[in-house]
């Protein structure tokens, strides 16, 4: 519209043509924005195949699925969720279709490796989660792909590395190129540190001597590793038992709680030995506690030697009958008189608890004598004066209440 003047004329406005054109005055009202650079928007809409993003421009950014996440094969209602504010990378402000083309990925792509070279710098920890397992270890999402090897996942190799995938792991930054796109983690590195912070000060507090339950780890051909809950420390396979042990899977399981006895702590090796039968009463003292020299004991060999056989007469307890104490006669051969698996009288005539030998005769128990404790409610004699089970059942219960309930000794 015009004016009026002083005098009330009316003067017409001034027709002037446009400087620009409508829809470049539309367009200068929104912000410039140019491809490569980073935007934020609200999610306005998600569909399977793309997510459209209210970035305050002439049109909505569209981001297609691929370009949501690292992830491959996701619902995009998993990865963003109506009115989300998101972070997007500018792809291609008008495609052949005029859409406005964002990546979400590469935008955290972006982000990522900021994170990721400071993490790296600061020799910190990132945290990420196994997205799948791939050829020698993991992927592991941190904002972008990183490569957990097989090797890194634990203190000790793992061979099933399916479990690890669609957990939130901890790792330290082995390896950072930008240019190749390479990550390497270590979660092993983590473990070791949180490891070596426990085991400082677990071995200030362990004492040899000690008493300490723990519970079987590993078990290995010369012993068994115990987890003390601060460190391992290693049973030897001679400390397993009183008894000799070919395999220490015989006397423990993987898994099994066991009270164990501190033996020695290497602090510079960072190693603890440990012993399991040094909590378990000593079989020798035990049968020595309850048995004397010229004591009848009810035995069974176990095997034959050239001078003499030897006879089982307790738990763990073996002892020898020379040659010279199997009979009244000249014997050649140890064979003549006795057979492995044969089960007799001997006489106890010599008890050696610090050098835990034990000599036997049978040609001396044939002349009879004081039955030991624990057979006296269980064998009689007959009419000859020898002494025999009062019928097989008591004589095998004599055997169990020996060796235990439900096990009888075996040749």
């Amino acid at each position: 519209m015009g004016t009026f003047d002083q005098n009330g004329n009316y003067v017409p406005r001034k027709i002037t043509e446009r400087d620009a054109s409508f829809a470049e005055e539309i367009e200068s009202t929104f912000p410039p924005i140019k491809e490569g650079q980073l935007v934020k928007g609200t999610v306005a809409r998600i569909t399977r195949e793309e997510v459209l993003l209210e970035i305050g421009w002439k049109t909505e950014g569209v981001i297609l699925n691929r370009e949501l996440t690292i992830r491959q094969d996701v619902d995009p209602n998993t990865v963003v969720k109506l009115g989300d504010t998101v972070e997007a990378l500018v792809l291609t402000l008008e495609d052949k279709e005029g859409r406005l083309l964002l990546s979400k990925k590469r935008a955290q792509y972006e982000r990522a490796w900021g994170d990721v070279e400071r993490i790296k710098n600061e020799d910190g920890i990132i945290e990420g989660v196994v997205l799948e397992e791939v050829k020698g270890g993991l992927i592991v999402d941190i904002g972008l792909r990183g490569f957990l090897p097989a090797s890194l996942v634990e203190m000790r190799r793992v061979k099933e590395l399916t479990p690890y995938v669609g957990q939130k792991i901890q790792a330290k930054i082995l390896e950072l190129d930008r240019n190749r796109n390479n990550v390497v983690l270590s979660r092993r590195a983590v473990l070791e540190a949180t490891h070596r912070e426990n085991r400082d000060g677990f071995l200030v507090n362990l004492k040899v001597g000690e008493v300490r339950k723990g519970r079987v780890s590993s078990i290995v051909a010369f012993g068994v590793f115990v987890d003390l809950g601060g460190m391992d420390g290693l049973i030897h396979v001679s400390e397993l038992s009183w008894k000799h042990v070919d395999n220490p899977a015989d006397i423990v399981k993987i898994g099994d709680e066991v009270e164990v006895k501190v033996l020695e702590i290497d602090g510079e090796r960072e190693r603890i030995s440990l012993s399991l039968k040094a909590t378990q009463q000593d079989p020798w003292q035990a049968f020595a506690a309850g048995h004397a020299v010229n004591q009848l004991v009810y035995g069974r060999v176990t095997k034959i030697v050239p001078f003499g056989a030897f006879v089982q007469v307790g738990d763990g307890i073996e002892g020898l009958v020379h040659i010279s104490e199997m009979s009244t006669h000249h014997v050649e051969a140890p064979e003549q008189v006795v057979t492995p698996g044969e089960e007799l009288w001997v006489k106890i005539i010599d008890l050696d608890l610090a050098r835990r030998r034990i000599s036997l005769s049978i040609k001396q128990a044939a002349e009879g004598g004081e039955l030991a404790p624990e057979y006296r409610d269980q064998f009689k004699a007959d009419e000859q004066g020898n002494w025999v089970g009062a019928d097989d059942a008591s004589r095998e219960a004599a055997w169990s209440e020996m060796y235990g309930a439900g096990e009888t000794p075996t040749s």
